[in-house]
């Protein structure tokens, strides 16, 4: 087969990538099969660079914190702030520790040094202000909100002032205890408090929609739009916190949902700047349904990228990647009859294979299907070949080394995404 299987696979490149689609899709989703590791974020960059080279591309968005991506939105489109300090500051899950993504930023910078504001390339983070441990407290989001309204707004219009917005807030440690992951009592989320913020967390958006007109006139559409994440991070973060006090069954599985629903808002937002590249996990990508075993349940949820791709249709584009071996983490060479034990058996590497065409291929042979492989490592999840038929393309990278220390990895629990 893998004769058959050399014939389809293709160097990932952009042009390689255009040929998967009938015409550019709005939105080119690049997943990945595990964090922490440089090697997939290193080819990422690679494409990018070529995708706004050849093909326009002007907006990457990846799996981190959407507020304080702005940070590094800034620094690339004006120089704001110094690689440190946006590296440290403008990532969540650690990810401003990676020297792929360092050399990302500084790329940027470089691309957009004395280009004129239309022409420059654009980051973003797309997820919740969430981490592994916590979420964070909606103060930043809200209080950043509340400041565009007061400053441009008639204040007697404001349902409440800045002061009472501090005194609801409080500590931001109230919001932010791990405790509260697992223990639904130690949540701050269902307190009065909580509840008026939820309350003029949604009257501030609604006045925002109200005087669109007016707030795009008096600042920018750019600044219009930031003031749009804010809303969306501050409703998104106060309902996050309000589920994370339920006790019922289901309550990991709606905060996984509710995580992937910021995802799908902000991407949203940010098809408006088509065309846009995604990175992030496959899980978060994919147009299946996403599950993973948590606390000894098994949690399922419509993943970010099922939800955007139900609504763009074939505006929306997927790659999943796979990789053959992590040896570091234990993850050898794949059975011969499972997805990446096929591909495996290719002299190049990285590559990028048509699904439909891999499909077809296998057909051709007989075969009734891959058998799906399994993981002795948590921390990757590998292809489900299920999924093939509602993938674009597959990259695969055969040999995947050890090339970020360990202490620099984001803190992942014992507990994998299943597909």
């Amino acid at each position: 087969m893998a004769n058959d299987i050399k014939d389809i696979a293709h160097a990932v490149d952009a042009a390689s990538v255009m040929r998967l689609f009938a015409s550019p899709p709005r939105m080119l989703a690049l997943g990945e099969p595990t964090h922490g590791v440089d090697a997939p974020l290193l080819l990422r960059n690679a494409l990018f660079r070529q995708l706004v080279e050849r093909e326009g591309y002007r907006t990457i968005t990846i799996e981190s914190d959407c507020v304080v991506g702005l940070l590094v939105d800034d620094y690339v489109t004006t120089g704001t702030g110094t690689l440190d300090e946006v590296m440290e500051r403008g990532f969540g899950h650690g990810l401003g520790m990676s020297t792929a993504n360092r050399e990302l930023v500084r790329w940027m910078r470089a691309f957009n040094d004395d280009r004129p504001a239309s022409d420059r390339v654009r980051f973003a983070g797309f997820d919740g202000p969430l981490e592994m441990a916590y979420a964070a407290s909606p103060r930043e989001a809200l209080t950043s909100l509340h400041r565009v309204l007061a400053d441009h707004v008639d204040t007697g219009l404001l349902p409440c002032t800045a002061g009472t917005l501090d005194r609801l807030l409080g500590a931001d440690e109230r919001w932010t205890d791990p405790a509260a992951m697992l223990d639904p009592s130690a949540s701050f989320g269902r307190s009065a408090e909580a509840g008026q913020l939820r309350l003029f967390a949604d009257d501030l958006g609604a006045l925002l929609d109200a005087w669109t007109p007016h707030l795009i006139a008096v600042t920018s559409r750019d600044a219009f739009d930031r003031a749009l994440l804010y809303a969306r991070a501050a409703s998104g973060l106060l309902l996050y916190h309000f589920w994370m006090a339920d006790t019922s069954p289901n309550r990991l599985s709606r905060l996984t949902g509710l995580r992937d629903q910021m995802m799908a808002g902000n991407l949203f937002a940010l098809a408006e700047r088509a065309p846009v590249l995604v990175h992030a996990h496959n899980s978060h990508l994919q147009r299946d349904m996403s599950s993973m075993r948590m606390g000894g349940r098994r949690l399922e949820w419509w993943s970010a990228g099922a939800v955007v791709s139900a609504r763009l249709g074939e505006e929306y584009g997927f790659l999943a990647t796979a990789f053959g071996t992590m040896r570091h983490q234990g993850v050898d060479v794949p059975p011969p009859d499972t997805l990446e034990g096929t591909l495996y058996a290719l002299p190049e590497e990285p590559c990028l294979v048509n699904a439909s065409e891999l499909t077809a291929v296998l057909g051709s042979t007989g075969s009734t299907g891959f058998a799906r492989r399994t993981s002795p490592y948590f921390g990757y999840a590998p292809l489900d070949p299920a999924h093939l038929a509602r993938i674009d393309g597959v990259v695969f990278m055969k040999d995947v080394p050890e090339d970020v220390p360990e202490d620099t990895q984001e803190d992942v629990p014992e507990d994998v995404p299943e597909s």
